[in-house]
């Protein structure tokens, strides 16, 4: 069996957005249904506290397939020019144990985080929603106004970032608005909140009634994309029940202040997907997609990738 490696230019030819948000929506089915094997990732701090190794398996019966996400993450990165997350994702054949690729994990870490965000957009969304905001300026926000423009009839977008060179310069390149109040961003139909904050920079009184957020840059118990407020007021939907209460600070943290129980999350966007549970009740309802990410995303956007690649190259 040939080993394929695919490279980050190969990940974006063979995984356009609109298949992989189909792709996740499949994921996310079985992440919820318990098909996908997800173990808790294992995380390596580097011996001078300079960056992290991620080591993140998985193993996916329906597929079948088997693997591991491996990534580095050195926050330093973006000032040398160089990306914070960095890595791969290997692949094994299920019967057989032979490793079959080794595809670029940042891209498809890029490609997925936004399908899932705008499938959650997609189940959790008004119809008539036509303003998307973006909080932020990194990778995910480019990939965000793709993933979303995908799934909702968006006439404006809005950026807004820490950064306003960075913001000014996305909206020259993609030719969308960008705001020097985040309120006013964040007062849009659809909000996709892609920072690297600890803090929160989305606030309940500049919601408007009706909107979805995707909350995305925020994965661990202490660092939180949302105020309290925000997330008691809104139906809350994960990608998995078990990791946002282990990981997720835009929950654990106002459960910390006794704002909310556990029983207030509504439930999995997979759940949603595949209609064992409700998702918006009303037009005015505020839903929250918290999105953490898990391997099973990973593992099957990367097999996608590398059927795609087997079928170009017996043609």
């Amino acid at each position: 069996m040939t080993l394929r490696i695919l490279d980050a230019a190969e990940v974006r030819r063979l995984l356009p957005m609109s298949r992989c948000i189909d792709v996740i929506a499949d994921a996310m089915q079985a992440a919820s249904a318990g098909t996908v094997t997800v173990p808790p990732r294992i995380t390596m701090p580097l011996a001078d506290h300079g960056g992290y190794l991620f080591v993140m398996p998985g193993s996916a019966s329906e597929r079948p397939v088997y693997g591991a996400k491996v990534i580095s993450q050195h926050p330093d990165n973006p000032g040398k020019g160089l990306p914070a997350i960095q890595g791969f994702v290997a692949l094994f054949d299920y019967e057989t144990g032979c490793p079959t690729a080794i595809i670029d994990g940042a891209e498809i870490t890029a490609i997925r985080t936004a399908a899932a965000s705008a499938l959650a957009t997609r189940h959790l969304a008004r119809p008539d929603a036509r303003t998307h905001g973006v909080l932020g300026t990194g990778v995910q926000a480019r990939a965000h106004i793709e993933a979303i423009a995908a799934v909702a009839a968006i006439d404006e977008v809005m950026i807004w970032g820490r950064s306003a060179d960075k913001a000014q310069g996305i909206a020259a390149e993609l030719d969308i608005r960008c705001c020097s109040d985040p309120a006013e961003v964040a007062a849009c139909d659809i909000v996709s909140t892609v920072t690297g904050s600890d803090e929160p920079v989305i606030y309940a009184s500049w919601v408007r009634a009706g909107a979805h957020i995707n909350l995305v840059g925020a994965h661990t118990p202490t660092t939180r994309e949302a105020d309290s407020d925000l997330m008691a007021a809104g139906s809350i939907f994960v990608d998995l029940i078990e990791s946002a209460f282990n990981e997720s600070g835009d929950i654990l943290i106002p459960i910390g202040e006794g704002r909310f129980d556990r029983s207030h999350i509504r439930g999995e966007i997979g759940q949603v997907v595949a209609g064992e549970i409700a998702g918006r009740s009303s037009s005015d309802e505020v839903s929250i997609y918290v999105s953490l990410g898990i391997t099973a995303q990973d593992l099957y956007a990367a097999h996608a990738v590398y059927l795609s690649a087997c079928s170009v190259s017996e043609m």
